[in-house]
């Protein structure tokens, strides 16, 4: 039924003539110009219909033209083309599936636990932030059913991040899975009821970066494969008899894979702890003595990967019960590492002039920020005229470019600045390292989302979050670091770069 307040009137447009049209008189003229649009294809802002004294307008109050049934109007205008129905139907968010959905939202997708597998998924989302070690599995060329376990579980880790790149929705790994435990069996233990073991996060995150590396090819930009290149550095290990100050000290280089951070009463800190770890006492047989001996074991590193990985001693074989125990103690870390502070004087010399210009060009990026904040909240109107601010980051930049040591800058998949900013957490929650639940937690790309990889289930999660995960209680707590690389812009001309 039509509202109370409607009367039927005709239009004549074009030499057609349309009857019996409702008019509602307690809608503005514009309502009336949308029906008449709807009849004769004329856009309301190209019509002319006419009134006593003038013509329809958009709030034209209807009531006030004295119309009554059966009016007649006239009506000017040439039709448009009637607008297309769109190419792609307007799909609405209730409407989706959950992958429709992720893949619309660009939300990651997750990895199914098929039993006490948690350490196996926060290990893997842990490692997709590398896009280096993702680009070389890709040109793997193997298949999975070679004689060669190792080989298999690379071509399988091939295809697991094939299938979470294409996926809305949580992927099932059995396949990797299956792979995984043929090359480790320890990863293939089961209860006395059949129900799959917890396993040690730590340790599948070791073998998988060890297989790896003996599987991979070289990449593009060196004669290492990625892992050499970009997430190993290199140790310069001193040995000093401490019941001998006259023996010659030996000095040594090896590579590590990651660096420890040893959590005793004394550390708070990341940097805390790895220091700790670098120096050690051990037990050994002197040559000069002819007898066992305490020596002082100190470590420096002397080159510094892209990627640093770092371990959270967290876990300490209890003998009494035959479990891995939990050191459950607070220790922070931060967004931004400076890992110079663990290197040889040799490598603090050449990062130590870098590390002052990417300061400065901190304080410059600062400064052009909160120039900016105030422009903006003063309503001060945007110049083509360059800042004072902008030229002070244009100026740091290029000083942070001459300030890098060449042969650092040459040596492709090292850190030529020292400094690092965190790309993943994965935590452990729980007493032992073979019960409770592990998860990952990932920065997205070089935006600052962080998600949260609890097996099939992601969420994108905040920075304070990331913080919440020190320890000192029955939380998640931190047990693997990764930081990469911090990379910088540096201007060159007209084009910029990273470095």
């Amino acid at each position: 039924m039509p509202p109370a307040n409607t009367i039927k009137v005709s239009v004549k447009w074009s030499g057609k003539k349309f009857d019996d049209i409702e008019l509602n008189l307690d809608e503005p003229g514009l309502v009336f110009k949308a029906q008449l649009f709807a009849l004769t294809g004329v856009a309301p802002e190209r019509q002319k219909t006419m009134i006593k004294g003038g013509t329809l307008k958009d709030d034209t109050d209807m009531n006030k033209l004295g119309l009554k049934t059966g009016h007649s109007f006239m009506m000017m205008g040439t039709a448009g083309e009637l607008p297309k129905a769109p190419e792609k139907t307007t799909v609405f968010a209730e409407d989706m599936t959950e992958a429709t959905l992720n893949k619309a939202m660009d939300i990651p997708v997750g990895l199914m636990n098929l039993g006490n597998t948690c350490y196996m998924n926060a290990t893997l989302q842990c490692l997709r932030v590398v896009p280096e070690l993702i680009e070389d599995l890709q040109k793997y060329n193997g298949g999975t059913e070679n004689l060669d376990s190792g080989s298999n579980m690379t071509a399988s880790l091939r295809d697991l991040y094939r299938q979470l790149n294409a996926s809305g929705h949580g992927v099932m790994p059995a396949a990797f899975l299956n792979h995984l435990r043929r090359a480790f069996p320890q990863f293939s233990q089961q209860g006395r009821d059949g129900v799959w073991m917890q396993q040690d996060a730590e340790e599948c995150w070791s073998q998988l970066i060890s297989t790896l590396k003996a599987k991979l090819r070289p990449h593009a930009e060196g004669k290492q494969n990625v892992i050499s290149q970009f997430m190993q550095g290199e140790f310069t290990t001193t040995l000093k008899c401490d019941d001998a100050p006259e023996e010659e000290a030996t000095v040594n280089k090896e590579p590590f894979s990651k660096l420890d951070c040893h959590i005793s009463i004394n550390v708070n800190y990341i940097h805390n702890g790895i220091l700790e770890s670098l120096d050690q006492k051990i037990e050994k047989n002197s040559p000069t003595l002819g007898r066992s001996a305490m020596y002082t074991k100190s470590q420096r590193i002397s080159r510094l990967p892209a990627y640093l990985t770092v371990n959270f001693v967290r876990f300490f074989w209890k003998p009494t019960e035959q479990v891995k125990a939990k050191i459950l103690r607070k220790v922070k870390f931060p967004f931004e590492l400076d890992a110079s502070q663990f290197c040889t004087s040799e490598l603090q010399a050449k990062l130590s002039n870098t590390k002052v210009k990417l300061r400065e060009l901190d304080n410059a990026d600062t400064a052009l920020k909160r120039r900016k904040r105030l422009d903006k909240e003063t309503g001060r109107m945007e110049t083509d005229e360059i800042s004072e601010e902008q030229k002070a980051v244009e100026a740091a930049q290029v000083a942070l470019e001459e300030s890098l040591d060449p042969e650092l800058v040459q040596d492709v998949g090292s850190n030529p600045s020292g400094q690092y900013e965190l790309a993943a957490v994965l935590t452990h929650i729980g007493r032992t390292a073979d019960s409770g639940h592990y998860i990952g937690w990932a920065k997205k790309g070089d935006t600052d989302e962080w998600y949260k990889y609890d097996d099939d289930k992601v969420s994108p999660v905040s920075k304070d979050d990331i913080l919440k995960l020190d320890g000192g209680g029955d939380f998640h707590v931190a047990y693997l670091a990764l930081y990469r690389a911090r990379s910088f812009k540096v201007k060159k001309g007209e084009e910029t770069e990273k470095v």
